[in-house]
């Protein structure tokens, strides 16, 4: 187990990753905010589904998707149609006016991260992948954890690591 040093540099540089964040939106086209690209990611690469589930995958609150998906309605980008097995749910589809727009986002995407990875080896930047897919299955397999531990507490260490990534994928392009 690592040890508090670990953790607390683990700490500052989440919080550092922040202006990886920052800049990976600043390069979205106008107009396509990174919860509008997460809606159209989880559609292309889960196919069409109800907005509960796409809560479900984004992690956010139904009022939060309902925003998003409002935003990519708008813009034609994903159509919702009625759900045949319950007609007051809806089917979120991609449009191809939406596929467009992912691709954009793809290539904007991309070639910012060829540009800032372009001295990593390709083992690094799938070292930097697996962790990555790994730090976020340990924090989707509902480990509980109390909101707040007494002050004289450790915190228990973690249950064997999650080895296969989560269902669950960052959904931006990010």
């Amino acid at each position: 187990m690592a040890e508090q040093a670990q953790y607390e540099e683990l700490i500052r540089q989440f919080s550092a990753f922040g202006a990886v964040k920052r800049e990976l939106g600043r390069i979205m086209p106008s107009g396509c905010p990174s919860g509008s690209g997460a809606v159209l990611t989880l559609l292309e690469r889960h196919g069409d589904m109800r907005m509960s589930k796409l809560a479900e995958l984004l992690a956010v609150d139904m009022s939060v998707t309902s925003r998003h998906v409002a935003h990519v309605a708008e813009r034609g980008w994903i159509q919702r149609s009625p759900d045949p097995a319950d007609k007051r749910s809806r089917i979120l589809r991609l449009t191809p006016a939406g596929r467009t727009q992912l691709e954009e986002l793809s290539r904007r995407t991309g070639r910012l991260l060829a540009e800032r990875l372009g001295d990593w080896s390709d083992e690094e930047v799938a070292q930097l992948t697996a962790l990555m897919a790994r730090l976020r299955a340990s924090f989707d397999d509902c480990r509980a954890v109390p909101a707040a531990l007494p002050a004289d507490t450790e915190p228990r260490p973690p249950a064997s690591p999650v080895l296969e990534p989560s269902p669950r994928t960052p959904a931006t392009t990010q």
